[in-house]
Parts: structure tokens; C-alpha cells; sequence
């Protein structure tokens, strides 16, 4: 499946500052009742978002309408923990989300979020607290370089693995990588026969 090239992203954060946010928060289990990606960023968050009767909440740190230029998701430690739901990236996406910075990323998440086109960066303990205390400042990913570039110019290094940068990069999910092999699949077919 192709989905928009990944290579780097000028925008500024959204500051979540909580610890431990799992994925039944960033998607509560009610609205897991489709496997279609379209229309879940209404869904992301939505506890926090609204009320029981679908209210918006003015405490939430969630505009209605989505981020808009605040495309960078700055959380707290331990972010997408709990279950391995991938409807949590697929939400984020929709919702308006490419990229989650947390000093710890749960395992899982980060795995489905990469297949699925978000990117999960990790940055150091002290580059965290940076930016948790800077909610709206404007920061630059570059997956080309694996370099996050903060507004004072403190650059820093993160890691992707390589298969999922490269897919990301070129806009694929792992589908994607093997169907653009076809032909060299198609090749070695014919050789072996």
C-alpha cells in the first residue's frame, strides 16, 4: 500500500506532557468496530477530547478540528503502551498527527506506527524535558539525516530501523516493499524453474 513519502517535517508541537498514555487513551475500545482508517481522528483521544454527551471539553489540549500546523506529538514517557492496537497510529494519522516525540515509545506502537506511516522518534531524557517545556515551538524531523533540529538549532540524533525508514521514505508500507519486487520475484521464478 503507498501513503505520502515521509522525508522531513517543519511544524510545531503539541505538548502532552502525561506519562504512560496507552492506546485505550489514544483510541478507547468503542470505536475499534472498523477496519477502515479513514474517519478515526475523530475518534483519537476522544475522552479527553469530549464529554459523556460529546460536549468538547475546554481543558483538552485537542482542537476539535484537528492540530493543524501542530503536527508533532510531544508526550510523556511510556507512550502507546498497553494493548498492540493499530488503530492508535491510524487515529494520530487521521487525526492530523506525523510524528510522536517521548523519550520512551512502547515497543509495539512504535512497530505499528512505522508500518502504518507515523513516525515514532526518541529522543533523550534532557531533549524531552526540552521540549515538554516548550508546548507550540517549532521543530524539524528529517528522517533523511535521522536528525530532530529544535528551534535553537540543538540538533539530535534518533534512530529508525532501517527497513521502516526506508519504507517510510518511500511512501510504502511493507505490502508495498514486497509488491515493488514483483519483478525481480518474477525473475528468480523463473530461473529456479
Amino acid at each position: 500500500m503507498s501513503r505520502d513519502r515521509f522525508e522531513r517535517l517543519t511544524a510545531r508541537t503539541l505538548v502532552v506532557p502525561q506519562a504512560n498514555i496507552d492506546t485505550d487513551q489514544i483510541i478507547p475500545a468503542r470505536f475499534l468496530t472498523t477496519t477502515a482508517r479513514d474517519g478515526l481522528g475523530k475518534a483519537a483521544f476522544y475522552d479527553w477530547r469530549y464529554t459523556a454527551d460529546g460536549t468538547p471539553k475546554n481543558s483538552s489540549p485537542f482542537p476539535p478540528d484537528g492540530p493543524g500546523e501542530r503536527q508533532i506529538l510531544v508526550a510523556g514517557p511510556n507512550f502507546g503502551c498497553g494493548s498492540s492496537r493499530e488503530h492508535a497510529p491510524w487515529a494520530l494519522l487521521d487525526y492530523g498527527f506525523r510524528v510522536v516525540v517521548s523519550s520512551d515509545i512502547a515497543d509495539i506502537f512504535k512497530s505499528n506506527a512505522v508500518k502504518n506511516g507515523l513516525l515514532p522518534v526518541e529522543v533523550p531524557a534532557d531533549i524531552h524535558a526540552r521540549l515538554l517545556a516548550s508546548p507550540g515551538a517549532t521543530v524539524s524531523v528529517d528522517l533523511e539525516s535521522n536528525q530532530l533540529v529544535m528551534e535553537d538549532e540543538t540538533t539530535v540524533a534518533f534512530e529508525v530501523e532501517p527497513f521502516a525508514r526506508h519504507c517510510l521514505l518511500e511512501g510504502i508500507d511493507p505490502l508495498g516493499h514486497l509488491l515493488s519486487q514483483d519483478a525481480a520475484i518474477a525473475a528468480f521464478e523463473s530461473e529456479a524453474a
